[in-house]
């Protein structure tokens, strides 16, 4: 039965992780993979997670089943770490949290539900998204669009042809959203057009979908969930899927949450058991550890205080790097204007160079990213920036 399948094209950012480690140029730099890396191109376990492991590893009694939705007090903790307090108070049973196995995860389990809930929704998504949204909701057997986002020219967002797009799409469609960091291209929605995005969803009736990755690394925690909030509070169905992975730096851990607010309690309790049905069928159980390593956190003054202080770090730095790239491309006599990458947020930016100017930062180089030309700012550090700064004066000018 195997002899018959046929060989898939490697995923391009795994494939450029294997590129890079079999590479021996001691000049090289990874820019392509997500993850946040500190000054010394590491991606350390964080000080509040390794007290809260001990903590767990001390404490913890058992290692029995958490059941489909996760643990009851995580998905309490992330709720609030999403909505806050009063929100999720007056949300009421409107609003359901469920654990997942990371973002990921949180993505499989909604797209699964909105087939559940309309399986001729289409699901529209932002042109350019993150390259695994189209397999993780496509393979549910979703339809999947695109509506206008990033103008590659002018870095900068196509907001008039995004509303005009939004404006026909019809109720019992699904239109996801980058709550906050957005990867791939790192430009943000202001407040204001979050605001016009609210009502042209109560005008047309569709439901918003919130993949939101990265909250903390953009503007702040409070600040980078003011979208999620303001559709949560305004709309009466919302789907928002949240990841641990960057701001607790658990990727391995997989942990992440689906929450889903309709427009009665008894419509969420109804939903509830559709959700929990999906996750059993598919995994049966979320992974328990990086859940409790969260929730642990979360709720002890002491920990919550030193990961606010580490994420914050985190954070400055990536910001810091933003215009420190702009500075340095200037002054490599760089003649293009990289003032956007200082403007946008997040560790994603397009650098704007064609696909033969990407090859050749690879090839020539040993500058690691992928074709659509995005890196990942955290990549950069004091130690590599005058050499990647050099190395794209040389490709711009070739």
């Amino acid at each position: 039965m195997f002899q018959s399948l046929q060989a898939l094209p490697a995923d391009p950012i795994l494939g450029l992780m294997a590129s890079y480690r079999a590479d021996n140029n001691p000049r090289k730099i990874d820019l392509g993979i997500g993850i946040y890396k500190d000054e010394h191109g590491n991606t350390p376990v964080m000080a509040a997670v390794k007290k809260a492991e001990n903590s767990i590893l001390a404490s913890q009694l058992t290692k029995s089943y958490v059941g489909p939705t996760g643990a009851a007090d995580y998905n309490d903790s992330v709720a609030k770490l999403l909505l806050g307090t009063t929100l999720v108070d007056s949300l009421g049973k409107r609003r359901v949290t469920v654990q997942s196995p990371g973002g990921c995860g949180g993505l499989r389990l909604a797209a699964e539900f909105i087939k559940s809930a309309n399986s001729g929704a289409t699901v529209w998504v932002s042109d350019p998204t993150w390259a695994n949204h189209m397999p993780l909701l496509g393979s549910a057997g979703l339809h999947i669009d695109q509506y206008p986002y990033y103008d590659y020219a002018s870095h900068s967002i196509r907001f008039e042809e995004m509303l005009a797009c939004l404006g026909n799409i019809k109720a019992g469609d699904v239109v996801m959203l980058h709550g906050c960091c957005h990867n791939p291209c790192g430009a943000d929605l202001s407040q204001e057009q979050w605001r016009q995005i609210r009502n042209i969803a109560l005008q047309q009736g569709f439901t918003v979908f919130i993949d939101l990755a990265y909250q903390g690394l953009g503007d702040g925690l409070e600040e980078d969930v003011y979208g999620a909030r303001l559709l949560a509070e305004s709309l009466p169905e919302l789907i928002v899927v949240t990841s641990c992975s960057k701001n607790f730096g658990l990727y391995r851990e997989r942990t992440g949450a689906m929450t889903l607010v309709t427009d009665s309690d008894a419509t969420t309790a109804i939903a509830t058991t559709q959700i929990a049905a999906a996750a059993r069928a598919m995994y049966s159980m979320p992974p328990d550890h990086g859940a409790a390593v969260v929730q642990l956190i979360l709720n002890d003054p002491a920990l919550r205080s030193e990961w606010d202080e580490e994420l914050s770090t985190m954070r400055g730095r990536i910001n810091g790097l933003r215009a420190q790239l702009v500075k340095q491309f200037k002054a490599a006599s760089i003649d293009e204007d990289f003032s956007f990458i200082k403007r946008e947020k997040g560790m994603f930016s397009f650098l704007g160079v064609n696909v033969d100017q990407v090859q050749s930062l690879i090839n020539d180089y040993s500058i690691y990213l992928v074709n659509s030309s995005r890196i990942n700012v955290a990549g950069v550090n004091s130690d590599n920036i005058d050499y990647l700064a050099s190395s794209l004066a040389a490709v711009l000018t070739t």
